[in-house]
């Protein structure tokens, strides 16, 4: 195969053969059970929730806790009244959902380790559960969703993983709490929640292309100078 201007043959580009490979997949048409594509990452079993005692523990303090964290959101004197957006009050909800849950006999609950060994709040999961009778761990993650929101195709779970990063080290049970609010801004109010069991959520794999500012415009030559006034 020749080049346009016929000097010798064009490389084969590694990357344009996985592009072209990715795209035969249709990857983004299809749907993929959670479970698996945690285990196949992981190395680890996403379990499913059932009435054995343990699970009914953890699911009584997650509750118990959410009705307290919850209350205490709702008080006129709440830290999340000061927020510009609602994404922010995650935060606060993990945290009155670790020390509500921590503070039980017989469980502890805190920031899942990476395969690295460290502590970090960002990337599923946000909580770990043991159940120190069993040894059985349960991850939760909080999520916030607008009251009547409960069908829109907006993605809201991500699961994005990393070797070093990865947070889920243990098998499973895999938790997630939506906490409904009203929608007013600065004046939230949490009126419930659901709790999911996410053994049987399936997900889609959203491929894209992307770049940041710092890739953008780091060795751009162009510019436009500011207009004179």
């Amino acid at each position: 195969m020749k080049t346009r201007d016929g000097r010798g043959p064009a490389p084969q580009s590694d990357d344009a053969a996985l592009v072209r490979s990715l795209l035969g997949e249709k990857l983004t048409d299809r749907t993929f059970d959670f479970a698996t594509v945690a285990q196949a990452c992981s190395g680890k079993r996403v379990l499913p929730l059932t009435d054995e005692p343990a699970h009914a523990r953890v699911l009584a303090a997650i509750e118990q806790a959410l009705a307290e964290t919850t209350r205490d959101l709702n008080a006129e004197d709440s830290p999340v009244r000061k927020l510009r957006r609602i994404n922010e009050a995650s935060r606060f909800f993990e945290e009155g959902l670790m020390k509500r849950i921590d503070a039980l006999p017989g469980l502890r609950c805190d920031t899942p380790p990476t395969r690295a060994g460290l502590h970090q709040r960002s990337g599923y999961p946000d909580l770990r559960i043991t159940d120190e009778e069993t040894g059985g761990v349960f991850y939760l993650d909080p999520k916030l969703v607008e009251h009547g929101s409960e069908n829109s195709t907006l993605r809201t779970f991500y699961f994005e993983p990393k070797n070093e990063t990865l947070k889920i080290t243990d098998d499973a049970v895999h938790l997630l709490a939506g906490i409904e609010h009203d929608g007013r801004d600065g004046r939230w109010n949490f009126t419930g929640w659901r709790l999911v069991d996410l053994s049987t959520l399936r997900v889609r794999l959203k491929a894209e292309f992307q770049a940041s500012n710092a890739d953008l415009y780091r060795k751009s030559g162009l510019s436009h100078p500011p207009e004179s006034r």
